[in-house]
């Protein structure tokens, strides 16, 4: 009989549960055509069965009341990865390899918050003033920012007084995930029948590996080097060690604020992202950072983010899903809409070449999570010839800063009754930077887009 008071057993029959479904939702990946089909990722599947099967579905699972504050934790440690993965990179190189790439990227972001959250603000709250003026952002939070954001902006929100934030959030990025990959396959059957995809011709010749997600032994890749011997530390528990001792002091920095600061919170995870940067300029100064292999840490980051996905969607509370059906739905709806019009219109218009390719890995972006988006990318360019990859990864770096700054800002704003002004701030400044993009010869014409 499981005990009823939390302790640290608890956490281990909750984290063993969830790797349980985990291994249980990779086994239906690979043996059910229809998931096949669909690309759902396995820790989304984790996590249906874990809202089914959990304290609120059937009850079957004895999960504990914390699994909604894994997430939070979570989060906060993928955040803490994110630095100590990325490579060097100077601004310089930025704009002049990748300017029309980062102006699609962060219009893509800006618009999505800005739109969305002003629906929300001035057409849901007008017919249901009893929503959370917040209500509109939950759209960008789940589609853009994917569960990690959901967890970020809902934990923000609770703090503020609003604790049905995470689960509408939750809520909109499995919504978002499912969108990705279902329109997201639509458009690329319907681009290759046009021709307009430029390595595949015919959809049904994805390899096998794509659809179970199981890799043949000739296909396998290194997960990283070995950076210490074993005979020390090893390497793994080592580069683990880096990710939760920037966790923690930024989980410290949060609290010390809040606690000389009452008024200003910031988020464990906006401050582990900061603690993270600065170890980062730290290494990469004192050549710690050759002893750190940017691949471990990823898949270190990787590892929390299928946990935060499973834990995340099984912590739902199906009771406030039902109660704000009707606007969430209408929200969902709309919030597909604008942010196809988002991605394709502006992908004509931004991507010089390989457009399609291009505009597909951000529709798996925008609405699901960066995963759905190299999901879709690896159906339409299998060998990653468009180099798509490599110029997202480099514009990202500075779009970063700005995607924290929103997640760390906008619950304060809205708590202090200032939400709009944020929201027409990020209109205005998508409106400086297509100004920018024609200024610097990025914008184009559709029928100039080629390979």
């Amino acid at each position: 009989m499981l005990s009823s008071v939390y302790g640290p057993w608890t956490l281990f029959t909750d984290l063993g549960i969830i790797f349980a479904l985990l291994l249980a939702g990779k086994l239906i990946r690979v043996k059910v055509k229809f998931i096949q089909k669909l690309f759902i990722p396995p820790s989304l599947i984790a996590g249906f069965l874990g809202l089914a099967l959990g304290p609120n579905g059937f009850g079957l699972l004895p999960f504990s009341g914390q699994l909604g504050t894994y997430a939070g934790i979570l989060i906060a440690l993928v955040f803490a990865a994110l630095p100590l993965s990325s490579p060097k990179f100077s601004f310089k190189e930025v704009a002049g390899r990748v300017g029309p790439i980062w102006a699609y990227a962060q219009l893509g972001m800006l618009i999505q918050w800005a739109v969305m959250g002003l629906f929300g603000l001035f057409v849901l709250n007008f017919i249901w003033p009893q929503l959370n003026p917040a209500f509109g952002v939950m759209l960008p939070t789940g589609f853009y920012g994917g569960h990690g954001t959901a967890a970020a902006i809902g934990s923000a929100f609770e703090g503020l007084g609003w604790d049905e934030a995470k689960s509408l959030g939750m809520t909109t990025a499995t919504t978002g995930v499912v969108v990705a990959i279902i329109l997201g396959l639509i458009m690329v059957k319907w681009a290759a029948a046009r021709g307009e995809t430029k390595f595949i011709k015919d959809f049904s010749d994805l390899p096998d590996d794509l659809r179970t997600g199981l890799i043949p032994v000739e296909k396998r890749e290194s997960a990283g080097q070995v950076t210490t011997s074993s005979i020390s530390i090893d390497s793994l528990a080592f580069h683990l060690a880096f990710v939760f001792v920037v966790a923690l002091i930024g989980y410290l920095l949060s609290q010390g604020v809040k606690y000389y600061y009452p008024k200003l919170e910031i988020p464990v995870f906006s401050a582990s992202f900061i603690v993270g940067l600065i170890f980062k300029k730290i290494f990469d100064a004192t050549k710690v950072s050759d002893y750190i292999c940017p691949n471990q840490t990823s898949r270190l980051s990787s590892t929390f983010t299928d946990l935060l996905v499973a834990c995340g969607v099984a912590s739902i509370q199906l009771s406030v899903v039902v109660k704000y059906a009707v606007p969430l739905i209408i929200l969902i709806l709309t919030g597909i809409a604008v942010v196809w019009l988002i991605t394709f219109y502006l992908g004509r218009r931004l991507c010089k070449t390989y457009w399609f390719e291009r505009s597909i890995f951000a529709w798996g972006w925008w609405t699901g999570t960066m995963a759905m988006g190299i999901a879709l990318i690896r159906i339409v360019d299998p060998k990653m010839e468009s180099k798509a990859m490599d110029d997202y990864a480099l514009a990202y770096l500075p779009i970063a800063p700005v995607e924290i700054l929103l997640i760390t800002f906008v619950p304060v704003m809205f708590a202090s009754g200032l939400g709009a002004w944020i929201l027409l701030a990020a209109l205005v400044a998508s409106v400086f930077i297509i100004i920018l993009a024609k200024k610097m010869g990025w914008w184009i014409s559709p029928a100039k887009t080629k390979a």
